[in-house]
């Protein structure tokens, strides 16, 4: 890893509390994980590496357990990997029709 830097950061209230929940749940070892995970995500977004284009979508829940679901049976190596191959799909699929 590149040596890193602190930096402080004031949240609201509400948001903090979010955080601190995905911790406390275990999905996550610290606030710092979190707030590093969702920075890079963001930097991805507005600086994409080469010609690789990020699209962020948002899903319903029960859409993400559906795909965890794929994930745990072993027909996708990640959950990202699955929605790439939903999108695939879905896009290979217009085409015919168009």
């Amino acid at each position: 890893m590149n040596s890193t830097e602190r930096i402080t950061v004031r949240l609201p209230s509400d948001m903090a509390e979010q955080i601190q929940k995905l911790v406390d749940s275990g999905e996550y070892s610290s606030v710092s994980d979190v707030i590093r995970e969702s920075l890079e995500s963001f930097l991805s977004i507005r600086f994409p590496a080469g010609s690789v284009n990020k699209v962020v979508v948002e899903l319903p829940r029960s859409k993400v357990m559906e795909l965890e679901t794929l994930v745990q049976d072993g027909e996708s190596i990640s959950l990202d990997d699955a929605i790439r191959d939903a999108v695939r799909e879905y896009t290979r699929a217009r085409l015919k029709v168009v």
